[in-house]
């Protein structure tokens, strides 16, 4: 794309970021510099950052993880790719809420306020952004379409209603997901978790629990860490379920485990407080007051307290070990969690540590069942359970096995008896999507006394947020459900009074599609495009916090295989290449505000210019590692801006005219290395980028280079044949390597070098093999396998000429001494090894 006529070359004599970026993202949004569609006969090329949540104001955070994103968007482009480059806004969620509280600004107010003035921000960073993509979760434009991919779940099946035992946020007034719970803490505002039982909406994310693990294998673009979390949080276990009928009462109670080979030493059971038969079992018995008083105490504990104790209370009642006959006391405890298995846990006391401490508190027998190697084990004596395979002992008929061929052994005596079945249990538990607040995405369902519960009817669709007539208090809860004009509403079956729905969905609902809607956000009578979808998906990089490994990342996961599933997309996998960004510190902590420890960007961008802000969070640390702040690193990047900027101001004057001119018949032996330099720093930067994302070492390499070239960058040209020429194309090299990484004060300096052609469309620079072959090589002597002595000879000599001219060498005679030599070898380019 050509310049606009009469746009002066001439640069100032000082460097005015402030002039500079203005006047260029002008240009480019004049121009719609960044403006992309499907069916270009480029290769595609999908590049994506997590989006942001619209609090108010970008952080360095932000600064960092769009800057990385878009050197590999605009080097792409450089490298002939058809890049898409879409920004958009997780609108939704509990802070503007709590905004509406504190402030008495409303939700929807406080997050159109925030958008328009972060989106300045981000285009005051010169992002290369295609902003006709841009969207924002809270549109119902974008969550009337979430809401029709509810409606096929439900009928599917993939989302329902139950009644379960949730995680309750007293501080947020809602549920959360097991995934949103750190530690016993809310992830948002950190406070106390605790159990609770609600009617709750879920998506059925187990249904994909096999898929989900097995595509982990393949997602070879992944970091191990995201993909080993993503795993362990799938939790996948291969066992057994058990039967222990009963005693005095029909019934049994199903165990899985993953160690039936110590079934043989099992001699209590435990249940969690929320099993359904903890209260049955102990109906009627003496036992029944203190279960019920344990039962409503431990409920109010967090996950965290009742992981770190050994409590419980006896039901009252028995049930039989299938192999033993032992009749079993069964126990309410509270480190038993009724989401993994069954609820119910067999007590094995000498081979499960846990199982050991609470035998020694209640007094339960001890029975050793597995012998580790070598050793004998005597239930009185030990001091802690030993957990390892052995060979089993006091186990009928699967005495003297070994722990591995016993489990396979037993399974199938299990099954031949009809006594229990071979198992699979996964961590992983249902997505709970139910949220008891207001500003997320309605759930389009309407209860009816005749009908039940009914969907909404797609024509209705977008259920719309009521904006004006809600009210905000911190009494907690969803002001939705105080707020009759919303609630009421006519049953879609019948007709008759219903009520809506006022629970919200979670917001990580929205971010787990969002990605596909980008590459069709125009599509106004669909919610994806097929054709743009196919072009544009996979996502080719995407770049984030791994604090999403088992929050967003999983859930996306999960969406796009219901959407594929659903005939939306044909998807499998959202995300090729995975980038997990370290944190921006300072100081040796994580920048926040209650640390008092922020480094604002735009005071940054008005002291410094955007280009500074975006080199520093590249050059400073690789992008994997956190970033420590220095005050001084900024500087230097701002000076080094400066020198780059006076370099291409001394050769204005001469530098198109040599760039015009036909090579010489020969070029002189400072031309030579220049361009040697030249194209080794090409080499060397394509690779820091293309393959190693290490943007850091990239940038030392440009800089390097613009020392090469400092020398002769100067008001006159020099007069070595073919060198003019050299620094010329050496200041190319450098503009251009460093135009994806500081995109302003290059698209100036290209001008000013003399180009009609506009930066933003030139391609990265071609490496000339033929430019690195060097004049004269080093080459390190070794005599008897320790260096001593330097050797200079041509790049063309022969492994001949290479041994004589060393063993003519002072040095290495002296080492020889006189001595005969046995053996040379020569490393071309790297040493010369006598034997003596």
């Amino acid at each position: 794309m050509g310049m606009d006529k009469g746009m002066s070359r001439v640069l100032p004599d000082r460097y005015d970021p402030a002039r500079v970026e203005a006047f260029w993202q002008r240009e480019w949004e004049r121009r719609a510099a960044y403006e992309v569609r499907e069916g270009d006969s480029r290769p595609k090329y999908y590049l994506l950052e997590m989006f942001p949540y619209p609090s108010g104001r970008i952080h360095m955070g932000h600064v960092r993880n769009y800057s990385i994103g878009d050197v590999v968007a605009r080097f792409k482009r450089m490298r002939g790719f058809n890049v898409l480059h879409p920004m958009g806004w997780d609108a939704f969620g509990l802070p503007a809420e709590n905004a509406a509280i504190e402030h008495n600004v409303h939700p929807a107010k406080w997050t159109a306020e925030n958008i328009a003035y972060m989106r300045s921000q981000l285009k005051r960073m010169g992002f290369s952004y295609d902003w006709r993509r841009e969207l924002a979760t809270c549109d119902p434009r974008y969550y009337r379409w979430e809401q029709g991919f509810f409606l096929d779940m439900l009928e599917r099946g993939l989302a329902y209603k139950s009644k379960a035992p949730v995680n309750w946020c007293e501080q947020c007034q809602t549920v959360l997901a097991n995934e949103q719970v750190k530690d016993g803490r809310c992830w948002r505002c950190e406070c106390q978790v605790t159990d609770r039982e609600f009617d709750q909406w879920f998506f059925r994310i187990t249904a994909y629990a096999e898929e989900l693990l097995a595509g982990c294998d393949r997602l070879t673009g992944w970091p191990e860490k995201v993909l080993t979390m993503q795993r362990n949080w799938i939790g996948k276990s291969v066992g057994a379920e058990i039967d222990f009928p009963l005693v005095g009462r029909e019934g049994k109670l199903t165990v899985f485990t993953t160690r039936q080979d110590t079934v043989f030493g099992a001699t209590f059971m435990s249940l969690a407080v929320e099993h359904p038969l903890v209260g049955e079992l102990s109906r009627g018995t003496e036992a029944e007051s203190a279960v019920r008083d344990f039962v409503q105490r431990v409920k109010r504990q967090s996950r965290e307290e009742r992981a770190t104790g050994k409590e419980g209370v006896f039901v009252g009642a028995f049930c039989r070990n299938p192999f033993t006959g032992w009749e079993m006391p069964i126990y309410a405890a509270n480190f038993v969690l009724r989401e993994y298995g069954s609820g119910a846990v067999m007590g094995v006391p000498c081979h499960d540590q846990r199982d050991f401490e609470f035998a020694e508190v209640f007094g339960l027998p001890k029975v050793v069942v597995v012998q580790p190697p070598g050793e004998e084990l005597r239930a009185e004596e030990m001091q802690c359970a030993y957990e390892g395979p052995g060979r089993l002992v006091g186990s009928a008929q699967f005495s003297g096995l070994d722990s591995e061929e016993a489990k396979e052994r037993i399974v199938a005596e299990l099954e031949a008896r009809g006594l229990g079945r071979r198992g699979i249990n996964y961590r992983l538990r249902d997505w709970g999507i139910s949220r008891q607040r207001y500003w997320g995405a309605p759930i389009p369902v309407v209860y009816c006394d005749r009908c039940g519960t009914v969907p909404v009817r797609r024509e209705d669709l977008p259920v719309v947020l009521p904006i004006e007539e809600v009210e905000f208090s911190a009494r907690g809860g969803s002001p939705l459900a105080r707020l009759p004009s919303f609630v009421n509403t006519a049953c879609p079956e019948c007709g008759g009074p219903g009520r809506r729905e006022t629970d919200t969905m979670d917001t990580f609902v929205e971010s787990s599609w969002y990605f596909l809607r980008y590459t069709c956000a125009q599509a106004s009578d669909r919610p994806l495009d097929p054709e743009a979808v196919r072009y544009w998906m996979p996502v080719d990089l995407y770049i984030g916090g791994i604090e999403h490994a088992v929050l967003h990342l999983l859930y996306a996961r999960f969406y796009t295989k219901v959407l594929r599933d659903l005939g939306y997309c044909d998807q499998d996998e959202p995300f090729t290449n995975l980038l997990t960004q370290g944190m921006v510190i300072k100081d040796g902590a994580k920048m926040s505000k209650s640390k008092g420890n922020v480094v604002d960007p735009d005071h940054l961008i008005e002291k410094y210019g955007a280009d500074t802000a975006r080199l520093f969070s590249l050059f400073a640390a690789p992008p994997e590692k956190d970033l420590e702040w220095s005050d001084e690193g900024v500087e230097g990047c701002y000076r080094f801006l400066n020198r780059l900027w006076r370099s291409v101001a001394n050769v204005q004057s001469w530098v198109a005219q040599a760039r015009s001119q036909p090579p010489p018949a020969e070029i002189g032996h400072q031309g030579r290395d220049l361009r040697r330099l030249i194209h080794q720093t090409i080499r060397r930067v394509t690779e820091d980028i293309e393959v190693r994302l290490h943007f850091n070492t990239a940038v030392a390499a440009v800089m390097e280079l613009l020392n090469g070239l400092n020398p002769f960058a100067t008001v006159h040209a020099p007069s070595e044949p073919g060198l003019a020429a050299a620094v010329a194309e050496g200041l190319d090299a450098a503009v251009l390597m460093l135009s994806p990484m500081v995109p302003h004060v290059t698209a100036e300096l290209w001008r000013a070098l003399g180009h009609e052609e506009a930066l933003d469309w030139q391609a990265w620079p071609k490496l000339d093999e033929s430019a690195l072959a060097a004049d004269e090589v080093e080459l390190a002597v070794q005599v008897n396998g320790r260096v001593r002595a330097k050797l200079k000879v041509s790049a063309c000599a022969s492994e001949r000429e290479i041994i004589d001219l060393a063993l003519r060498t002072d040095k290495v005679k002296t080492h020889l001494a006189g001595r005969k030599v046995k053996k040379t070898i020569v490393v071309p380019g790297r040493l010369i090894s006598i034997s003596a």
